[in-house]
């Protein structure tokens, strides 16, 4: 089955839609996902946390957020997992609590949500809610730079320039940021560009 996010806003399809059809076209698909996470499917359920969570298509509401995120881990979304760690990170719709955003950033990474794996390498590496450990943060950054995740990609090349968790490495540093570039990260294009600037 293909698993289908809208991490993205929605795609608006026969060009410029006025607000009223476009806003009926995004409670239509509100309605749709509201169905669905109730009958158990846990993407959907994510999909709509996140639209609570950004405000996509609705008030934003991190509560609700949260308890959709929630509801999706529960049915083992790896994605949901990830999003509610965050939420438990940052203290937004439940309260802060970095140990439990560890233990979600762990479950989304081990469910082969990529993103999960970077964000809990940031946490590795800052201590934050675990022993500080750059060479486990390292790990994370290559499983989740390995699983496509382009952030994942950034932070190891940073690693690599910096020396942290791993030989320093201008050579590797440069091969990351070139990876996390050409998957589109911003900050991957900037440090390339800019560490290649240095060696010249």
């Amino acid at each position: 089955m293909t698993r289908r996010y809208l991490f993205l806003p929605l795609l608006l399809m026969g060009g410029v839609l006025t607000a009223n059809t476009a806003w009926a076209q995004s409670s239509t698909e509100i309605q749709k996902l509201k169905t669905q996470c109730d009958k158990g499917n846990a993407i959907s359920c994510t999909n709509l946390g996140w639209m609570y969570d950004t405000g996509q298509g609705v008030k934003q509401d991190y509560f609700q957020a949260a308890d959709l995120y929630r509801k999706a881990c529960d049915g083992e979304e790896a994605a949901g997992c990830a999003k509610l760690g965050l939420m438990y990170e940052n203290g937004q719709g439940v309260k802060q609590d970095s140990f439990q955003a560890v233990d979600l950033s762990r479950k989304a990474c081990d469910g082969g949500f990529a993103w999960g794996c970077t964000s809990l390498g940031l946490m590795y590496a800052k201590g934050k809610g675990v022993k500080q450990d750059s060479f486990q943060a390292v790990d994370l950054y290559r499983k989740a730079c390995d699983g496509g995740e382009a952030g994942g990609c950034t932070f190891l090349g940073f690693a690599y320039q910096l020396g942290e968790g791993v030989k320093q490495s201008d050579t590797d540093a440069l091969t990351y940021y070139g990876k996390a570039c050409d998957l589109r990260d911003e900050d991957g294009c900037k440090y390339y560009a800019g560490l290649k600037q240095k060696r010249r």
